[in-house]
C-alpha cells in the first residue's frame, strides 16, 4: 500500500500566540486516534515555531545556514503526518478532515504527496 506525507503548513503570522485551543487539541486528538485505529497513521508530530529552526541551503557550491524566523516566508511547515493509504483520494480525505478540526481563524494547508518507493 502506498505511503503519503502530509506537510501541515501554517501562517505563523495569524496563528494564535498561545497556540491551539484546548477544544482544538481535543478534536485533533480524537481524529488522530481514529486515523491510528484505521491503520492509516504511521507517524505524526507538530513542529516548534520557525524562530527556533534553521534553514540549510546549498547553491553555487556554497553552503549557508540561516537562523529562523524566516521573514521571507509567511507560511511554514508546522507539522507532518506519515500515512499509509489505499490511494491519494483516501490520503486527501484524511488531510481534509484534519484541516476541518481547526477553528475559522486558523490558516492551515496540507500538502499531500506520495512517497516514491525504491
Amino acid at each position: 500500500m502506498p505511503r503519503y506525507l502530509s506537510m501541515v503548513r501554517i501562517d505563523e503570522s495569524t496563528a494564535p500566540a498561545e497556540g491551539p485551543s484546548p477544544e482544538l487539541m481535543q478534536r485533533m486528538g480524537d481524529l488522530l486516534e481514529e486515523i491510528t485505529k484505521a491503520g492509516v497513521m504511521l507517524d505524526t508530530a507538530g513542529l516548534l515555531p520557525s524562530a527556533q529552526g534553521k534553514r540549510v541551503h546549498w547553491a553555487g557550491g556554497e553552503l549557508s545556514v540561516t537562523d529562523g524566523p524566516f521573514t521571507e516566508t509567511k507560511e511554514v511547515v508546522g507539522g507532518y503526518a506519515l500515512m499509509q493509504c489505499k490511494d491519494m483520494d483516501e490520503a486527501v480525505e484524511w488531510a481534509s478532515r484534519f484541516l476541518k478540526v481547526h477553528e475559522e481563524h486558523w490558516t492551515v494547508t496540507c500538502e499531500v504527496r506520495e512517497i516514491a518507493e525504491g
